[in-house]
């Protein structure tokens, strides 16, 4: 399946900036598309569901010691497997959290997940298997894609971020719905997923007003 390389990038932003003046002024601003898809699938599955509903910084320190309590790295799936609840609390992670992780180590463990075969598969079915795990919704499997499997054409249309971004850049009155961000992304296809990067980007450059 398509990877965004380094050479889909730089294509990337070539076609952001020709098919969406708006898009493609911000684009220039911010330069070259900095995505690094990284990791594998589980770690990216752990990482994000420690990373939910957290803002940045406290979710890092949660990841940290989660960490720490396995020696300073991720912990295998068996390794967590056999991890007491009482550990994964010390951690800082909640129950809910801790069980979603399990049945995530469950899955890789025991084989219900295949990594290498699950890559090979068009977008929508890695998002319909990830959603069958516990704690993991659409948001979720829509992040893996993007930052783990680096999946050039991917809209998360529940992203705060992105619709936040969509909302500054194109002077909308409020926060757009799912079927406006289709609507406004159908010229970024196929590298939806680069748009969603340069959108992240738009406060970070955006003029004072």
């Amino acid at each position: 399946m398509a990877r965004l390389d380094p050479e889909a990038r730089e294509r990337a932003r070539r076609w952001l900036i020709r098919r969406d003046p708006v898009l493609g002024e911000l684009v220039r601003r911010v330069g070259p598309c900095g995505l690094r898809p990284r990791g594998t699938l589980y770690q990216a599955l752990v990482r994000s569901i420690l990373y939910q509903q957290l803002a940045g910084s406290a979710a890092a320190a949660i990841h940290r010691r989660f960490r720490e309590a396995f020696g300073g790295r991720d912990p295998t799936p068996a390794e967590l497997l056999r991890a007491s609840p009482a550990r994964l609390r010390r951690a800082g992670l909640s129950r809910q959290k801790a069980e979603a992780l399990r049945d995530v180590a469950e899955a890789f463990g025991s084989g219900r997940i295949r990594p290498r075969a699950l890559q090979r598969r068009p977008d929508r079915e890695i998002v319909e298997e990830l959603v069958r795990l516990r704690g993991v919704g659409e948001w979720t499997a829509h992040m893996v894609l993007i930052f783990c499997l680096g999946r050039p054409d991917v809209l998360p249309v529940g992203d705060y971020g992105v619709r936040k971004g969509i909302r500054a850049l194109y002077g909308l009155p409020a926060l757009p719905r799912p079927a406006e961000m289709e609507a406004l992304a159908e010229p970024w296809r196929p590298f939806r997923t680069v748009a969603c990067w340069y959108l992240w980007r738009h406060l970070d450059v955006a003029p004072p007003a």
